[in-house]
Parts: structure tokens; C-alpha cells; sequence
């Protein structure tokens, strides 16, 4: 198993506009290199400044889970006699997590810690011990703007933002400043840039602060379109993370296939979907300017308290990015897109861990082979049509 490293960061300036600076934030991470040969290649190339050098091409793993979800069932099992441990759960699956060279995670409900009440269901607060839970299990980069992004207003927003800084851990799609929120999140591996964003249909009817749009990214095409167009200028490869589509709804509605077009058509190479709770199919989509995009649908729960009809599958899915820098210029390929599925078990609301899904039938799952195929077939079917 590969050990991943410490993340450093630095800043570059990207643009100036007449509002001022926006600064582009790039995280880079050295870990080894991956071993994968491509099955499906897809590919948008850069011009060249031209003159004569040697071809080099380079090859990364990206990978993202779905929701981490913390149900009080969950946090009471996480209790300890100081704080919560949290990473006890994820151990099972941690030597899959640390494959890709980068893995997003979609952390749901805020990490505002004990001092603002830990709580569950409808507003969340989980404790923050989880962040260390995810750096500890190989997450790079967590996705904060969704419909419990305002569960404890501003404050637990901030609050969760503070610990996520505080442990080195990379985040996107919630803001505590305007400036905060034009900065570009970039994450740089092996000399290829990853761009990631963050966008949410809502936040349970909690309303945005006045004068404080840029607490929570909120699902709008124009603003996507123009960070998108931001992106694609520093980035070799843009990831949008989007909350949207309807709770424990198995396959995509109409609005969720449309705006995937768009964003694949606005720049967007790989879209990493959230909220139904429940795995939704991936497919490639053809963009407009002959680029191939990867849309993953939903993800589903990583980690959470939800049982049967699904909710409680989830899994992580990976795709390789190959840079290629020749004098024709600078080629992204998007390669052999593959799925881990994985299963969250417990027992009386305790010993909750998350399992391949494969091994299900060990901890209780009834016909866990069955469902692994009809699983596998459910969320990648679609690649081969």
C-alpha cells in the first residue's frame, strides 16, 4: 500500500479583474506513480509554443467517494473516552482509498465540533474528529457545498472551514469571504493540475445570509460557466462535485442529464455527483468541442447511519488522467474509468465500518454476490453503451 505524503500549498496569481485580484490556491502532493494500463481513452489537447523537445508523458489516479454522512447512531459509535475515533470505520477499505493519487470525499454535514452541540437529523453538526478520520483513510479533498452546508449558519460553516484548515485538509464549495470564494482550488500532481468545484442545488430552505452569496456555491449556470472558464486557463483537468437530483432515486432525473451537458460542454471534464443517497449510473458525455467527458451521477453514502433500499452502498470510483507534452502541443487523456463497490455495516447501531462489498456477505448481507453484480452493472453499464 502506498503511504500518502503531506500536502504542501502555495499561492500564484491567476487574473486580475477590475474588482481586484483573484488568486488560483494549488495544493501539491507528491505520491508514487500508478501502474494502470488504459481501457477507454479520451483526449483534448493545448497548442504549443512550438520549438523542438522530447515527448513526455505522465499519468495520474483520480478517485472520489460519496457522502460521509454522520448519524447520531454513527457519532455514538465513534464515542471515546476523550473525543470520537472515527477511523476504526473506514480501516476496512483504507488500503483502497489510498490508491488514487487524489480521492475527493463529499462531507456532508458541517464539522462544527462540540461547542456548537453535536447533532443529528435535520441539522447536522458532527464532531470534527472526522476530518482526522478522512486524512487518516487517504481523502485529499472534501466538497462542503451542500444542502446542510447552513444546518448551523454562518458560524458552524466557519467553524468546520477553521478545522478543515487547521489539519491540512483541502476543501470546496463554502466560503467564509468573497475573496475565499474566487479563489480557484487547484491541487497539482505530478505537474497535472486538477481544478476542483463545488455546487449545490440548495440548502434545506435555510436562507443565505443578505449580502453573503458566497457562504455556499448555489447551482447557477452563468456563475458555473464563468469559474469554469477561470479553471480551464489554469488547470489541465476541471472536477465539478454537484449536489443535485432527488433523494434515494436510482438513475437521473432530466434536469441532472441536462446540466451535466452543460457543464460538460462548459469546460467541465469530470463531474462527481451527490445527494440521492443511493448509487446513480456514470456514463461519458461528448461535449461540444469534441472532448469526452466522465459524469458519475451519485456516488450514494460512503459512510452513514441510512439502512436497505440501497442507501447503505456506496463505493469509490477512479479514472485515469494521462498528460502528454509533445511539440503538437499538450494532450489531457481521461482513461479506464473503474468502480470499488463498498457496503456499510453494523450491528444493534454499533460497529459501524465500511466493507467491500464484496466481503458483505461476511457481516450479513443477504445475497452479497448477487447484489455486487447487479451493483457493478447499475453504475458502470452505461460506460460500454
Amino acid at each position: 500500500m502506498r503511504k500518502k505524503k503531506r500536502l504542501f500549498f502555495t499561492f500564484i496569481i491567476t487574473a486580475i479583474l477590475a474588482a481586484g485580484s483573484i488568486f488560483t490556491f494549488v495544493a501539491i502532493k507528491n505520491k508514487a506513480s500508478a501502474n494502470i494500463n488504459p481501457l477507454h481513452q479520451t483526449a483534448h489537447t493545448f497548442k504549443s509554443g512550438g520549438g523542438a523537445f522530447k515527448t513526455t508523458s505522465k499519468r495520474i489516479t483520480l478517485g472520489a467517494i460519496g457522502d460521509i454522512l454522520i448519524h447520531d447512531r454513527v457519532y455514538n459509535d465513534a464515542k471515546v473516552k476523550k473525543g470520537y475515533d472515527f477511523t476504526p470505520m473506514f480501516e476496512p477499505v483504507r488500503s483502497i482509498l489510498m490508491e488514487p493519487d487524489i480521492l475527493l470525499a463529499n462531507q456532508e454535514t458541517i464539522l462544527g465540533g462540540e461547542e456548537l452541540g453535536i447533532s443529528s437529523y435535520p441539522t447536522f453538526n458532527s464532531p470534527q474528529e472526522v476530518g482526522d478520520a478522512l486524512v487518516y483513510a487517504g481523502v485529499d479533498i472534501v466538497s462542503t457545498a451542500n444542502n446542510h452546508s447552513l444546518d448551523k449558519g454562518e458560524r458552524g460553516l466557519i467553524a468546520s472551514l477553521d478545522y478543515l484548515d487547521k489539519i491540512g485538509l483541502p476543501h470546496v464549495g463554502t466560503y467564509r469571504s468573497k475573496e475565499e470564494q474566487q479563489t480557484l482550488t487547484i491541487l497539482e500532481e505530478k505537474g497535472i493540475k486538477i481544478a476542483y468545484l463545488s455546487y449545490t442545488y440548495g440548502t434545506n430552505g435555510i436562507p443565505v445570509p443578505k449580502g453573503k452569496d458566497y457562504l455556499v456555491n448555489l447551482i447557477d449556470r452563468e456563475k458555473m460557466k464563468e469559474e469554469i472558464s477561470r479553471a480551464r486557463k489554469e488547470a489541465d483537468v476541471v472536477i465539478m462535485s454537484l449536489h443535485w437530483g432527488n433523494e434515494y432515486q436510482r438513475y437521473p432525473t432530466k434536469e441532472q442529464k441536462q446540466l451535466g451537458q452543460y457543464l460538460i460542454d462548459s469546460g467541465v471534464d469530470i463531474i462527481f455527483g451527490h445527494h440521492p443517497h443511493v448509487l446513480q449510473p456514470m456514463e461519458w458525455a461528448k461535449a461540444k468541442d469534441g472532448r469526452t467527458g466522465l459524469i458519475v451521477y451519485s456516488l450514494g453514502n460512503f459512510l452513514s447511519g441510512q439502512k436497505w433500499d440501497y442507501k447503505d452502498i456506496g463505493g469509490m470510483v477512479t479514472i485515469d488522467v494521462t498528460k502528454t507534452v509533445s511539440n503538437n502541443g499538450t494532450t489531457i487523456e481521461l482513461s479506464n474509468p473503474r468502480f470499488y463497490p463498498t457496503y456499510v455495516t453494523s450491528k444493534f447501531l454499533r460497529n459501524y465500518k465500511v466493507v467491500p462489498l464484496q466481503e458483505a456477505g461476511k457481516h450479513g448481507l443477504k445475497n452479497a454476490t448477487d447484489v455486487y453484480m447487479e451493483i457493478m452493472n447499475h453504475v458502470t453499464g452505461p460506460l460500454n453503451k
